[in-house]
């Protein structure tokens, strides 16, 4: 496998560097007559009692929340980067490879931001979500380093595995929708190789008590973030509901957000926890951290 270093990322980063206004707006535009999310996320064929339009509709629901919780993410990752840039680790292109990786989050959360704007004036009706980021920001950040570290590298490899497992080479998704997680995908996929270097750098001052605590908290943050996700499954059903002026029955109901509880957790905990990379970063850990997360991905499947 190819070692990494910050300056070839650096070096990459500034080929593939984009701006905004050339991947959204003017004739580039979201086609709600097509899906957004590939089905393995959005789950909608197991709710038997939706019709076709209304399996649509909740599959722009949820493709907002994608965004948007990447998004989220993102407003918590930026800080932990510029913490890492305030330490000189005497690697003379580390600084401006973090700076680039900064100032990346940043366009990223425009674009989600842009992304939410048309999706709201296109789809029709309000779609809630979490938060405030502020309070998610704080909640994320408050534990060690090194287990924000291993959250944020869980949280990058699962977006580049989202993008080219599931939703490159599926032509039924808008083009439109695809092309906006191809770009993020291409400058994440810098930002997930120097997480990495990030957390060996942590890694090499962490004693294996240290280790064992990290991963303690990891758990910890991915709790906080599951009682989130089971906030969102309900604002998606009260979204669906709006965007379809259909009451569902109590049973319905218990059904629709037990199947998209799930869905949400694989999404953005469980196809983080089985990625391959980020296992093999934990490997590097020593101790029984992979074994640890390993058994603990099957409640989220």
């Amino acid at each position: 496998m190819q070692q990494h270093t910050y300056q070839t990322l650096l070096d990459v980063s500034k080929r593939v560097n984009w701006r905004i206004d050339d991947i959204i707006g003017g004739d580039k535009k979201l086609d709600f007559s097509k899906p957004f999310l590939p089905e393995t996320f959005s789950r909608t064929e197991a709710l038997a009692f939706l019709s076709d339009r209304e399996r649509l509709t909740l599959n722009h629901i949820r493709a907002h929340g994608y965004l948007a919780m990447f998004g989220l993410v993102e407003e918590c990752i930026l800080p932990f980067v510029n913490m890492a840039i305030e330490h000189d680790e005497g690697e003379p292109h580390r600084i401006p490879a973090l700076q680039q990786f900064a100032e990346e989050e940043v366009k990223h959360m425009e674009l989600f931001r842009r992304f939410r704007r048309e999706f709201a004036d296109g789809f029709g009706s309000e779609c809630g979500f979490i938060g405030p980021p502020e309070a998610v920001r704080d909640a994320f950040l408050a534990h060690h380093p090194m287990a924000v570290a291993i959250a944020t590298l869980g949280i990058e490899w699962m977006s580049q595995a989202h993008y080219v497992e599931s939703v490159r080479d599926d032509g039924d998704l808008d083009p439109q929708f695809k092309s906006l997680l191809k770009h993020h995908w291409q400058e994440e996929s810098q930002h997930a190789r120097m997480d990495a270097l990030l957390l060996q750098e942590l890694a090499r001052h962490a004693t294996p008590d240290v280790v064992e605590r990290a991963i303690d908290e990891y758990f910890e943050i991915g709790a906080f973030l599951d009682g989130g996700l089971k906030g969102l499954a309900q604002l998606d059903l009260e979204s669906f509901e709006r965007a379809t002026g259909r009451t569902l029955t109590a049973d319905h109901r218990e059904e629709f957000l037990a199947v998209q509880f799930q869905a949400l957790r694989w999404t953005f905990l469980g196809s983080a926890m089985r990625n391959k990379n980020f296992l093999a970063a934990l490997g590097e850990l020593g101790g029984n951290a992979r074994a640890r997360v390993e058994e603990a991905s099957a409640m989220f499947c």
